[in-house]
């Protein structure tokens, strides 16, 4: 196999290798909007207890409230509290961690093995130039 062949090889590796990285921090950033779509919107919560019906209970985010719906237990006559918990949000984001430091590392290895790919082959014709410019000073007559 001729280095220029290996050469387009290991940046088409490096490519691929950048593409998981990105779709492993697109994967984490989807959860980071759904983390927050969990802390920031209102919801409403079910009321219905067996086969009667009533009306949801409308809640506050709970990263809005102080002291406000989403707080108050069923204790209180609340249902908000037990409907969207802290620990579902947080687990979320939690999952986010390993995929986003999984996506970074793969791609700054393929960015960087691309970009060492390409500077190798700037200095072999940089050196191609130069010595094609040392042979044919050489051959000049003095």
């Amino acid at each position: 196999m001729r280095s220029h062949e290996y050469d387009l090889q290991f940046r088409d590796r490096a490519a691929r290798i950048r593409t998981w990285g990105l779709i492993l921090l697109s994967l984490a950033g989807l959860l980071w909007i759904w983390c927050a779509v969990l802390l920031v919107t209102p919801y409403e919560a079910d009321t219905s207890r067996g086969n009667d019906y009533r009306s949801p209970a409308h809640c506050e985010s709970r990263l809005f409230t102080d002291r406000g719906t989403a707080n108050h237990g069923i204790q209180e006559g609340n249902y908000c509290a037990n409907e969207r918990d802290w620990p579902e949000a947080l687990a979320v984001l939690g999952l986010s961690v390993p995929l986003s430091a999984a996506g970074m590392g793969l791609f700054t290895a393929g960015s960087v093995s691309r970009r060492m790919s390409a500077h190798g082959q700037a200095m072999r014709e940089l050196d191609k130039f130069a010595e094609a410019g040392d042979s044919l000073d050489g051959e000049l007559p003095t």
